[in-house]
């Protein structure tokens, strides 16, 4: 949610007016550098002093991690386990974000389409190297279909296919929250001092989630599909 006030534009300001601007130019890198200096301090502290019986920060990470990673191999199999870190990253990284905007005074990187969209490139990059490295030149028969003579026709078809994972993948995230933002703010703008915008503040965390699990379950989609032969 894009605040009239951000705090971090006014922390900048004791490091002068071109870092002030910067935040208010940039406002979604800004935020997005905050929320992973913030879960790289909490990865620290949870990894200080681990102990054989879990407990605080890191039992909280290590349920995270555990949970994530059960479901990535249910989907994936075992072959997908090297792609963890990437995926695991993705989703803290991009929940992180949504949840951002329930701050009075912050911004959500991911209701900008620049954040979203360098998150669709790099998932889409992965996804075309992993599937190269793995099969050589043989990958290209996943753009030729069944058929050899329908190879040129399928060949097109997928390839525009692929690249609207792109539009779909950044357009997906950016525009359900970007959305969801603006209906938070109007209702405060209307009705805050009713407590109006609760509900909706309510729906934003399940929101907030559900935008990161498919983010992160269309990634694993993806991979699988380049790590198997074509059929």
């Amino acid at each position: 949610m894009d605040h009239p006030i951000m705090f971090l534009r006014l922390a900048a300001e004791f490091f002068g007016e071109s870092a002030a601007e910067f935040v208010h130019h940039y406002p979604h890198l800004a935020y997005t550098w905050l929320i992973m200096i913030v879960l790289i301090i909490l990865a620290k502290l949870a990894t200080a002093k681990v102990s054989l019986v879990p407990g605080g920060l890191q039992n909280f990470f290590e349920y995270v991690v555990e949970a994530l990673e059960n479901f990535q191999v249910s989907i994936m199999g075992e072959g997908g386990r090297p792609f963890f870190p990437f995926l695991a990253t993705i989703f803290i990284l991009v929940l992180s974000c949504n949840l951002q905007g329930l701050i009075p005074g912050s911004f959500v990187p991911t209701s900008n389409l620049n954040t979203t969209a360098s998150l669709a490139v790099l998932i889409f990059l992965l996804t075309h190297v992993v599937g190269i490295r793995r099969h050589g030149f043989r990958y290209i028969k996943h753009f030729l279909g069944p058929m050899p003579v329908l190879a040129p026709l399928m060949f097109v078809i997928e390839v525009i296919s692929h690249l609207s994972r792109l539009i779909s993948l950044s357009l997906r995230l950016f525009g359900n929250i970007m959305g969801e933002d603006l209906v938070v703010l109007i209702l405060f703008a209307l009705a805050g001092a009713y407590l109006v915008p609760l509900p909706m503040m309510f729906l934003s965390l399940l929101t907030g989630f559900l935008q990161a699990f498919i983010i992160t379950l269309l990634a694993m989609i993806y991979i699988s599909d380049a790590l198997h032969e074509a059929h």
